[in-house]
Protein backbone atom coordinates (compact mmCIF):
# COMPACT_ATOMS: atom_id res chain seq x y z
CA UNK A 1 0.00 0.00 0.00
CA UNK A 2 1.36 3.41 -0.98
CA UNK A 3 1.08 5.82 1.93
CA UNK A 4 1.24 8.75 -0.53
CA UNK A 5 -2.09 7.72 -2.06
CA UNK A 6 -4.78 8.64 0.44
CA UNK A 7 -8.22 7.11 0.24
CA UNK A 8 -10.71 9.85 -0.60
CA UNK A 9 -14.44 9.41 0.01
CA UNK A 10 -16.85 12.02 -1.33
CA UNK A 11 -20.33 12.87 -0.03
CA UNK A 12 -22.51 14.74 -2.51
CA UNK A 13 -25.11 17.27 -1.33
CA UNK A 14 -27.80 17.39 -4.03
CA UNK A 15 -29.32 20.66 -2.83
CA UNK A 16 -26.17 22.76 -3.16
CA UNK A 17 -24.29 20.46 -5.59
CA UNK A 18 -21.45 20.51 -3.04
CA UNK A 19 -19.01 17.68 -2.34
CA UNK A 20 -17.75 16.99 1.17
CA UNK A 21 -14.67 14.83 1.58
CA UNK A 22 -13.02 12.51 4.04
CA UNK A 23 -9.32 12.14 3.23
CA UNK A 24 -7.95 8.99 4.88
CA UNK A 25 -4.53 7.69 5.85
CA UNK A 26 -5.40 4.01 5.51
CA UNK A 27 -2.26 2.84 7.32
CA UNK A 28 -3.02 4.72 10.53
CA UNK A 29 -6.82 5.06 10.25
CA UNK A 30 -6.64 8.82 10.62
CA UNK A 31 -8.41 11.37 8.44
CA UNK A 32 -9.35 14.94 7.65
CA UNK A 33 -12.83 16.23 6.85
CA UNK A 34 -12.88 18.81 4.04
CA UNK A 35 -15.67 21.32 3.25
CA UNK A 36 -18.47 19.84 5.40
CA UNK A 37 -22.05 21.01 4.80
CA UNK A 38 -24.53 22.22 7.41
CA UNK A 39 -27.96 21.76 5.83
CA UNK A 40 -30.10 24.89 5.67
CA UNK A 41 -33.71 25.31 4.56
CA UNK A 42 -33.94 28.98 3.65
CA UNK A 43 -37.72 28.87 3.32
CA UNK A 44 -38.18 27.69 6.89
CA UNK A 45 -35.06 29.34 8.33
CA UNK A 46 -34.07 25.96 9.74
CA UNK A 47 -30.70 24.23 10.01
CA UNK A 48 -30.24 20.47 10.01
CA UNK A 49 -27.22 18.22 10.42
CA UNK A 50 -28.12 15.29 8.14
CA UNK A 51 -25.12 15.76 5.82
CA UNK A 52 -22.64 16.12 8.66
CA UNK A 53 -24.22 13.20 10.53
CA UNK A 54 -23.63 10.99 7.48
CA UNK A 55 -19.93 11.80 7.77
CA UNK A 56 -19.97 11.10 11.52
CA UNK A 57 -21.57 7.71 10.89
CA UNK A 58 -19.03 6.88 8.17
CA UNK A 59 -16.08 7.79 10.40
CA UNK A 60 -17.49 5.74 13.28
CA UNK A 61 -18.11 2.72 11.02
CA UNK A 62 -14.53 2.86 9.73
CA UNK A 63 -13.01 3.40 13.17
CA UNK A 64 -11.21 6.56 12.04
CA UNK A 65 -9.65 9.32 14.12
CA UNK A 66 -10.15 12.87 12.84
CA UNK A 67 -6.99 14.99 12.75
CA UNK A 68 -8.38 18.07 10.97
CA UNK A 69 -11.63 19.75 9.93
CA UNK A 70 -10.75 21.87 6.90
CA UNK A 71 -12.48 24.42 4.72
CA UNK A 72 -10.98 25.46 1.40
CA UNK A 73 -12.62 28.93 1.49
CA UNK A 74 -15.60 30.79 3.00
CA UNK A 75 -18.37 29.18 0.96
CA UNK A 76 -21.15 31.21 -0.65
CA UNK A 77 -23.46 28.31 -1.47
CA UNK A 78 -23.62 26.31 1.74
CA UNK A 79 -23.14 26.75 5.47
CA UNK A 80 -20.07 25.10 6.99
CA UNK A 81 -20.63 22.29 9.48
CA UNK A 82 -17.08 22.61 10.84
CA UNK A 83 -18.09 23.72 14.33
CA UNK A 84 -20.76 21.03 14.63
CA UNK A 85 -18.21 18.37 13.64
CA UNK A 86 -15.61 19.77 16.03
CA UNK A 87 -18.07 19.21 18.88
CA UNK A 88 -18.02 15.51 17.98
CA UNK A 89 -14.35 14.99 17.13
CA UNK A 90 -12.39 17.69 19.03
CA UNK A 91 -10.16 18.24 16.00
CA UNK A 92 -8.76 21.64 14.98
CA UNK A 93 -10.58 23.68 12.34
CA UNK A 94 -8.52 25.45 9.69
CA UNK A 95 -8.83 27.68 6.62
CA UNK A 96 -6.54 29.95 4.56
CA UNK A 97 -5.04 33.00 6.25
CA UNK A 98 -6.53 35.43 3.72
CA UNK A 99 -9.94 34.75 5.26
CA UNK A 100 -9.23 37.90 7.27
CA UNK A 101 -9.56 39.92 4.04
CA UNK A 102 -12.89 38.24 3.33
CA UNK A 103 -14.03 39.02 6.87
CA UNK A 104 -13.19 42.70 6.46
CA UNK A 105 -14.98 42.85 3.10
CA UNK A 106 -18.18 41.21 4.31
CA UNK A 107 -18.12 43.07 7.63
CA UNK A 108 -18.74 46.22 5.58
CA UNK A 109 -21.44 44.56 3.47
CA UNK A 110 -23.30 43.32 6.54
CA UNK A 111 -22.43 46.41 8.63
CA UNK A 112 -21.33 44.15 11.46
CA UNK A 113 -20.41 45.84 14.71
CA UNK A 114 -17.05 46.10 16.46
CA UNK A 115 -17.64 42.77 18.19
CA UNK A 116 -17.14 40.97 14.84
CA UNK A 117 -13.44 40.07 14.84
CA UNK A 118 -11.63 40.22 11.49
CA UNK A 119 -8.38 38.56 12.53
CA UNK A 120 -9.38 34.94 11.87
CA UNK A 121 -9.60 34.03 15.55
CA UNK A 122 -12.75 32.03 14.78
CA UNK A 123 -10.51 29.18 13.51
CA UNK A 124 -7.84 27.15 15.30
CA UNK A 125 -5.30 27.61 12.51
CA UNK A 126 -4.93 29.86 9.48
CA UNK A 127 -2.82 28.34 6.70
CA UNK A 128 -0.37 30.29 4.54
CA UNK A 129 0.82 29.22 1.10
CA UNK A 130 3.45 26.52 1.46
CA UNK A 131 2.40 25.44 4.94
CA UNK A 132 2.69 21.73 5.66
CA UNK A 133 0.77 19.55 8.08
CA UNK A 134 0.03 15.88 8.67
CA UNK A 135 -3.07 13.72 8.29
CA UNK A 136 -1.90 10.64 10.13
CA UNK A 137 1.44 10.10 8.40
CA UNK A 138 0.29 11.67 5.14
CA UNK A 139 2.13 14.85 4.18
CA UNK A 140 -0.23 17.68 3.26
CA UNK A 141 0.71 21.01 1.72
CA UNK A 142 -1.23 24.23 1.20
CA UNK A 143 -1.41 26.08 -2.13
CA UNK A 144 -2.90 29.57 -2.30
CA UNK A 145 -5.56 29.48 -5.06
CA UNK A 146 -7.48 32.79 -5.04
CA UNK A 147 -9.76 34.08 -7.76
CA UNK A 148 -13.09 32.52 -6.86
CA UNK A 149 -12.60 34.14 -3.45
CA UNK A 150 -9.72 36.05 -1.88
CA UNK A 151 -9.10 33.26 0.60
CA UNK A 152 -9.35 30.11 -1.54
CA UNK A 153 -6.68 27.48 -0.93
CA UNK A 154 -5.94 24.01 -2.30
CA UNK A 155 -4.92 21.10 -0.07
CA UNK A 156 -2.43 18.73 -1.72
CA UNK A 157 -2.24 15.40 0.12
CA UNK A 158 0.03 12.87 -1.57
CA UNK A 159 -1.33 12.36 -5.09
CA UNK A 160 -4.66 14.06 -4.25
CA UNK A 161 -5.47 17.77 -4.53
CA UNK A 162 -8.65 19.29 -3.17
CA UNK A 163 -9.18 22.14 -5.64
CA UNK A 164 -12.52 23.47 -4.32
CA UNK A 165 -14.16 26.09 -6.60
CA UNK A 166 -11.42 26.48 -9.22
CA UNK A 167 -11.81 23.56 -11.62
CA UNK A 168 -15.03 21.63 -12.00
CA UNK A 169 -15.24 18.31 -13.83
CA UNK A 170 -13.61 18.32 -17.32
CA UNK A 171 -17.02 18.18 -19.04
CA UNK A 172 -18.22 21.36 -17.29
CA UNK A 173 -15.56 24.06 -16.90
CA UNK A 174 -14.31 26.31 -14.13
CA UNK A 175 -15.66 28.35 -11.23
CA UNK A 176 -17.17 31.80 -11.28
CA UNK A 177 -15.13 34.81 -10.19
CA UNK A 178 -17.72 37.57 -9.78
CA UNK A 179 -18.32 37.45 -6.02
CA UNK A 180 -16.96 40.31 -3.89
CA UNK A 181 -13.19 39.84 -3.84
CA UNK A 182 -13.20 37.47 -6.82
CA UNK A 183 -11.12 38.07 -9.94
CA UNK A 184 -11.05 36.10 -13.19
CA UNK A 185 -7.40 36.82 -14.03
CA UNK A 186 -6.34 35.70 -10.57
CA UNK A 187 -8.44 32.56 -10.93
CA UNK A 188 -6.76 31.78 -14.27
CA UNK A 189 -3.32 31.98 -12.63
CA UNK A 190 -4.44 29.78 -9.76
CA UNK A 191 -5.71 27.17 -12.20
CA UNK A 192 -2.41 27.25 -14.10
CA UNK A 193 -0.57 26.59 -10.83
CA UNK A 194 -2.80 23.59 -10.11
CA UNK A 195 -2.17 22.27 -13.63
CA UNK A 196 1.57 22.32 -12.93
CA UNK A 197 1.04 19.34 -10.61
CA UNK A 198 1.89 15.93 -12.14
CA UNK A 199 -0.58 14.75 -14.80
CA UNK A 200 -1.67 11.78 -12.68
CA UNK A 201 -2.56 13.95 -9.68
CA UNK A 202 -6.14 13.28 -8.64
CA UNK A 203 -8.21 16.47 -8.47
CA UNK A 204 -11.25 16.62 -6.20
CA UNK A 205 -13.62 19.46 -6.99
CA UNK A 206 -15.95 21.32 -4.67
CA UNK A 207 -19.10 21.02 -6.78
CA UNK A 208 -20.61 19.04 -9.60
CA UNK A 209 -23.51 20.33 -11.69
CA UNK A 210 -24.20 17.09 -13.59
CA UNK A 211 -24.26 18.33 -17.21
CA UNK A 212 -26.72 16.48 -19.48
CA UNK A 213 -28.23 14.84 -16.41
CA UNK A 214 -25.34 12.46 -15.73
CA UNK A 215 -24.70 11.10 -12.24
CA UNK A 216 -22.62 13.24 -9.86
CA UNK A 217 -18.85 13.01 -10.27
CA UNK A 218 -16.06 14.80 -8.46
CA UNK A 219 -12.71 13.17 -9.30
CA UNK A 220 -10.54 13.91 -12.33
CA UNK A 221 -6.81 14.26 -13.01
CA UNK A 222 -4.56 17.10 -14.07
CA UNK A 223 -4.08 15.36 -17.42
CA UNK A 224 -7.82 15.03 -17.99
CA UNK A 225 -8.39 18.67 -17.15
CA UNK A 226 -5.69 19.79 -19.56
CA UNK A 227 -7.09 17.64 -22.36
CA UNK A 228 -10.84 18.12 -21.97
CA UNK A 229 -11.89 21.09 -19.82
CA UNK A 230 -13.71 23.42 -22.26
CA UNK A 231 -12.50 26.57 -20.50
CA UNK A 232 -8.83 25.62 -20.88
CA UNK A 233 -8.53 24.70 -24.55
CA UNK A 234 -6.23 27.11 -26.39
CA UNK A 235 -7.14 29.95 -24.03
CA UNK A 236 -4.67 32.52 -22.71
CA UNK A 237 -5.32 34.73 -19.70
CA UNK A 238 -7.06 37.52 -21.63
CA UNK A 239 -9.35 35.11 -23.46
CA UNK A 240 -10.13 33.28 -20.22
CA UNK A 241 -11.05 36.54 -18.47
CA UNK A 242 -13.39 37.46 -21.32
CA UNK A 243 -14.97 34.00 -21.28
CA UNK A 244 -15.36 34.02 -17.51
CA UNK A 245 -16.86 37.51 -17.35
CA UNK A 246 -19.38 36.73 -20.08
CA UNK A 247 -20.48 33.54 -18.35
CA UNK A 248 -20.59 35.06 -14.87
CA UNK A 249 -22.84 37.87 -16.11
CA UNK A 250 -25.48 35.23 -16.86
CA UNK A 251 -25.35 33.47 -13.49
CA UNK A 252 -27.70 34.27 -10.61
CA UNK A 253 -26.30 34.68 -7.12
CA UNK A 254 -26.33 31.43 -5.13
CA UNK A 255 -29.58 31.11 -3.24
CA UNK A 256 -27.81 30.75 0.11
CA UNK A 257 -25.03 33.30 -0.38
CA UNK A 258 -26.30 36.04 1.93
CA UNK A 259 -26.97 33.50 4.67
CA UNK A 260 -23.82 31.44 4.07
CA UNK A 261 -21.25 34.25 4.13
CA UNK A 262 -22.75 35.57 7.33
CA UNK A 263 -22.07 32.20 8.97
CA UNK A 264 -18.92 31.12 7.17
CA UNK A 265 -16.99 34.32 7.87
CA UNK A 266 -17.55 33.38 11.52
CA UNK A 267 -15.95 29.96 11.01
CA UNK A 268 -19.36 28.30 10.83
CA UNK A 269 -20.63 29.79 14.10
CA UNK A 270 -24.35 30.58 14.09
CA UNK A 271 -25.40 33.99 15.43
CA UNK A 272 -25.94 34.24 19.16
CA UNK A 273 -29.59 33.96 20.21
CA UNK A 274 -31.25 37.21 21.21
CA UNK A 275 -33.15 37.76 24.47
CA UNK A 276 -36.10 35.72 23.20
CA UNK A 277 -33.86 32.67 22.62
CA UNK A 278 -33.95 32.91 18.81
CA UNK A 279 -30.97 33.63 16.54
CA UNK A 280 -31.42 35.84 13.47
CA UNK A 281 -29.70 36.28 10.13
CA UNK A 282 -29.10 39.74 8.71
CA UNK A 283 -29.82 40.23 5.00
CA UNK A 284 -28.50 43.37 3.23
CA UNK A 285 -31.30 44.66 1.02
CA UNK A 286 -30.53 45.85 -2.53
CA UNK A 287 -26.78 45.38 -2.03
CA UNK A 288 -26.37 43.18 -5.12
Amino acid sequence: MDIDQPEVVGFFDHKTFSVQYVCIDRVNNRCAIIDPVLDYDENAGRTRTDSADEIIEFIAARGLTVDWILDTHPHADHLSAAIYLQQHFDAPRAIGERVVEVQKLWKKIYNFGDDFATDGRQWDRLFAAGDRFKIGELEAQVMCSPGHTLASITYVVGDAAFVHDTLFMPDFGTARADFPGGDAATLYRSIQQILELPDETRLFTGHDYMPDGRAPRWQSTVGEQRAHNPHLQGVDENAYVALRKARDAELPLPALMLAALQINTRGGQLPEPEDNGTAYLKIPLNAF
